[in-house]
């Protein structure tokens, strides 16, 4: 056992100090104001929507100093980054993929930026590399964002994202050789590559203005066809609709390539489902056929073709999903034949392989797996190690076996190879991950939300927790698009929950967890009820004992970040420490940047006087009061998110730190070369750093750390 010690009491001192020290940067106001609808809106902080600006880039500059020197005086910082290194210092593998001869697969040796992509020919052979993405610059922030091999596996489209972007471009290579062709697409964004014949299809936006790539509003999404060994000018235009520039287009194909399936959405306008077209290869026609013609309420999704029937996914006339087939010689909805019917709980994805259909669905947050036939008759449920989350049901249709990877928040993610002749799960491959899972437990609860909903939550510690209120928490949510927060695992969590911190992720409205009607209850005008429902959750926890005011702090990231910063402005005594992390922060003018458009079926938009009353009342920008004290913030963004653009978390900085009146800290931190989410691991684990080192500081707690980073001396899987 290695001896443990604890940091002496001036790391109590030197947080006081910290945060008696702390000043800001000049932000200035300008006389900036809006009409909206009638009411006069002032926006003294446009000028930093502009991020090319000498002056937008020297605040950039004078605020991270502010914040680094501040976090450079936390006396346990390099420990903490240490730890989170020593503890994601493991390999770290995908689940194996076949095609043709060959398994492909990703591997991170343990701290690489990136995940290498390898393949080899059968389970036993030794494997080949195929990509190393850390080699494509200097600071491993080039990511392999696409990946697609060819039916038969000679050639391969691969993307990259540099920095952060959501901006793509792709290549093409030679498997047989593993060289790339001359090959070279831009512009590629909300897209895969789907292939047929001897060419893939992808989808781009024009070239945006030199200047203005990860700002200006991407509109005119284009589906295009690439013959392999062609220069881009020479794509054809397959799809657009210059009359609806703020519609999505994407374009995918069947396992045979028999299929072209084009989904149109159109979320600018308010509609949170699709229309479907197919095309048939051997039918001689090259028209889009129309399965659905409409975009609207209802979304539909291809999952596989049964000759020339089409199966698909829909919650048209099902709230939680069911599968139908689809017969092109009668096309009409009442002829579709159900063939998985809904269920009480939703249904979170359908894959196949060898033949089967592999259903998915979420009861309680947690996920349970069936299997079925074509015909859709049960052949079983798959059983699952607990409580947890599982992926990667599915493979090819001459699959005799595949892999899944099933997670929870202790278990680390572990691949299972599964024989679908006989319904047997086997552990393939199973990390090693230098902490013992059996010292820490993890509990769902249901708390009742302000309304009297029941709002389910899971709750991580060690085992053996006091419940005397004195306990640091996180409470962590996200509360839209559909998006439900399942149980999963991140050698990340582990640091925060061995100090005898409490770690707790709240299932708000707005989610999947219960299918579209808890989505719709959080959504538009029902908004409130999320931030109702993360309050209820922190009210919980303190009324449970699991901590107090002082030691409670909320964190989300995009809609989540929305989520804690009107959290922290409606409830600002109810927390200790926010962070809120590239958040959509200025509701009013979320949809004028990028693809913020394509959040207006969610959101609302601001150019209708119904929605507008609505944003503007818990927008976090404008719900900003002057001398309140705010929790200890620490706003996290990056030079890169062409998401959701940095704009929104610049002025609310600005603001929160003209506004906040008190000793608490309010800070952001602008990462460089990065984006929505971290572009490399070290970007990555430096992050949490800083986050955990600023919520123990503002909470007067000091985390105990052991000599080498090896926690316990126990080594869990």
């Amino acid at each position: 056992m290695i001896k443990s010690y604890i940091l002496p009491i001036m790391s109590l001192l030197a947080s006081s100090d910290l945060i008696a020290q702390t000043s800001y940067p000049n932000s200035r106001k300008s006389d900036q104001v809006d009409d909206y609808h009638g009411v006069k809106v002032a926006d003294p902080y446009r000028w930093l929507e502009d991020d090319n600006s000498a002056e937008t880039k020297a605040w950039v500059e004078a605020q991270n100093k502010v914040t680094f020197d501040y976090l450079n005086k936390i006396p346990y910082r390099a420990q903490m980054k240490k730890r989170l290194e020593d503890l994601a210092n493991y390999p770290k593998y995908s689940a194996p993929n076949r095609k043709g001869d060959y398994f492909y697969f990703y591997k991170n040796d343990g701290l690489q930026n990136q995940a290498v992509l390898y393949r080899q020919k059968g389970l036993d052979a030794v494997p080949e590399l195929v990509m190393d993405p850390n080699k494509l610059s200097a600071e491993g922030t080039t990511q392999l964002a696409v990946f697609n091999l060819s039916k038969d596996g000679r050639y391969a489209v691969w993307g990259i994202s540099k920095g952060g972007s959501d901006w793509r471009t792709l290549y093409v290579r030679d498997m047989a050789t593993n060289k790339d062709l001359t090959d070279s697409i831009e512009w590629v964004k909300v897209s895969g590559a789907e292939w047929q014949g001897n060419g893939f299809y992808y989808s781009r936006y024009p070239a945006p203005e030199a200047g203005k790539e990860l700002s200006s509003k991407n509109e005119n999404h284009q589906v295009w066809y690439h013959t392999i060994g062609t220069s881009q000018d020479k794509d054809e235009l397959v799809y657009e609709d210059k009359a609806n520039p703020q519609r999505f287009h994407f374009l995918s194909t069947s396992e045979d390539e028999r299929f072209a399936y084009l989904s149109i959405s159109d979320r600018g306008k308010g509609f949170d489902g699709n229309a479907l077209y197919y095309r048939d290869s051997k039918s001689g026609d090259n028209r889009f056929k129309p399965i659905v013609a409409e975009v609207g309420k209802y979304s539909y999704s291809p999952v596989d073709n049964e000759g020339d029937k089409i199966l698909l996914s829909t919650n048209d006339g099902a709230e939680n999903n069911k599968v139908v087939l689809f017969d092109p010689a009668s096309p009409a909805k009442s002829n579709w034949k159900v063939i998985i019917p809904e269920a009480k709980e939703p249904i979170q994805g359908v894959g196949t392989a060898g033949g089967r259909l592999y259903v998915s669905y979420l009861k309680d947050v947690a996920s349970r797996v069936y299997e079925h036939d074509y015909a859709g008759k049960l052949i079983r449920e798959i059983k699952l190690p607990g409580i947890g989350t599982v992926g990667g049901f599915g493979g090819l249709q001459d699959d005799k076996y595949f892999f899944y990877t099933y997670t929870s928040f202790t278990f680390p993610p572990t691949i299972y190879k599964y024989e679908i002749a006989t319904g047997t799960s086997s552990v393939f491959r199973r990390p090693e991950v230098a902490f013992n899972p059996e010292d820490y437990e993890t509990k769902q609860v249901f708390y009742t939300s302000k309304d009297g909903t029941k709002i389910p939550m899971f709750i991580v510690h060690k085992k053996g927790l006091k419940l005397d209120g004195n306990n640091p928490t996180m409470l962590y949510a996200y509360g839209g698009f559909n998006i439900s927060m399942q149980p999963s695992f991140s050698s990340t969590l582990i640091p925060w929950i061995e100090q005898g911190a409490v770690y707790a992720v709240a299932n708000l409205r707005g989610g999947s967890e219960y299918g579209e009607s808890w989505h719709e209850a959080g959504m538009l005008q029902k908004k409130q009820n999320v931030f109702d429902d993360f309050i209820a959750a922190g009210e919980y926890l303190i009324k449970e004992k699991y901590t107090s005011k002082q030691r409670l702090a909320i964190r989300g990231g995009s809609n989540g970040g929305l989520l804690v910063g009107a959290v922290a402005n409606q409830r600002p005594d109810l927390f200790k420490v926010a962070i809120p992390q590239v958040g959509v922060m200025d509701m009013l003018r979320f949809h004028k940047f990028t693809i913020g458009w394509n959040w207006i079926a969610e959101y609302g938009s601001s150019d209708s006087a119904a929605d507008f009353k609505n944003l503007y009342a818990y927008s976090p920008l404008h719900n900003l009061k002057a001398g309140v004290n705010y929790p200890a913030t620490l706003i996290t963004t990056a030079d890169h998110d062409d998401r959701v653009v940095p704009a929104h978390s610049f002025k609310y900085a600005a603001m929160l730190q003209a506004m906040h009146k008190g000793a608490n800290p309010v800070m952001i931190r602008i990462d460089t070369n990065s984006g929505h989410g971290a572009s490399n691991m070290a970007k990555a684990l430096e992050g949490i750093a800083d986050i955990y080192c600023f919520t123990f500081t503002n909470m007067n707690f000091t985390p105990k750390f052991t000599g080498g980073g090896v926690g316990n001396g126990k080594k869990g899987f």
